[in-house]
């Protein structure tokens, strides 16, 4: 069962879809529910998980493309019952000018409308759901949900409007006994961030400002993740749940 060095879950039986699953934050929140248990959906772009250097088996694969709403669609129509929805996979378009409105246009399509359209076509199916403490629904929302990050105009307005969506949603799904939640992640190792983390005039001012003093890692947003779905957190709903070090209340 997954399990980090004082704390146990228990998700046996459980039926979960992580979307872009198969690497950084996503791998880390699918592997730990896989330990914890529970029967683990991931998706990625790829045709197949043999297109993956990495070892999927463990996990049932579809693929899905964000800005391609008949697959959205068709990954929720695949899955006979779902108890937790984490709509992890999302992508900045900076090296492509969030700018230009239709980069702009795509980057909200990629990170907010296709999580929006995900958790609308499974609803049905999580309000059936017999999970402790309901069923849930979890966004990955980011610093630059509260933070203007110049280059990304584009990413941060769909992950703010995220952490807005998680409010209305839990307002609205809570007579169906499903909960819905967002982890705002800092900075965490990923095939995203890898530039980013490897350059020290980078990272310096990033650290600088961390009180914990480190990058986050997969796990312990996967941590936050697995809290808020299990029973321990059937109080919580609407919430967004910073992890990031303590970067966000440093002055």
């Amino acid at each position: 069962m997954g399990s980090w060095q004082n704390i146990t879950y228990n998700y046996r039986g459980a039926q979960v879809l992580v979307t872009g699953g198969t690497s950084g934050i996503g791998a880390g929140i699918a592997a730990a529910y896989r330990e914890a248990g529970a029967e683990v959906v991931i998706t990625g772009t790829r045709s197949s998980a043999k297109d993956y250097a990495e070892d999927l088996g463990g996990f049932r694969y579809l693929q899905l493309s964000l800005t391609d709403k008949a697959r959205i669609a068709a990954v929720a129509a695949a899955l006979p019952s779902l108890d937790i929805l984490v709509n992890n996979a999302g992508a900045n378009f900076m090296t492509q000018n969030e700018y230009d409105p239709e980069i702009f246009e795509k980057g909200v399509q990629v990170n907010l409308t296709s999580a929006y359209r995900m958790s609308h076509a499974l609803k049905p199916k999580l309000a059936l759901s017999k999970l402790p403490g309901g069923a849930s629904v979890i966004g990955i929302a980011s610093l630059t949900s509260y933070f203007g990050v110049e280059v990304v105009p584009a990413y941060g307005a769909a992950k703010a409007g995220l952490v807005q969506l998680m409010k209305t949603l839990s307002i609205a799904w809570a007579k169906d006994n499903i909960r819905v939640n967002a982890v705002a992640a800092g900075i965490t190792e990923s095939r995203m961030t890898a530039q980013m983390l490897s350059m020290p005039e980078m990272m310096a001012p990033v650290l600088a400002r961390t009180p914990l003093g480190r990058p986050g890692k997969p796990a312990d947003i996967a941590a936050a993740v697995l809290f808020l779905t299990s029973a321990g957190a059937s109080y919580i709903t609407g919430q967004t749940l910073m992890v990031d070090g303590g970067y966000s209340i440093v002055g």
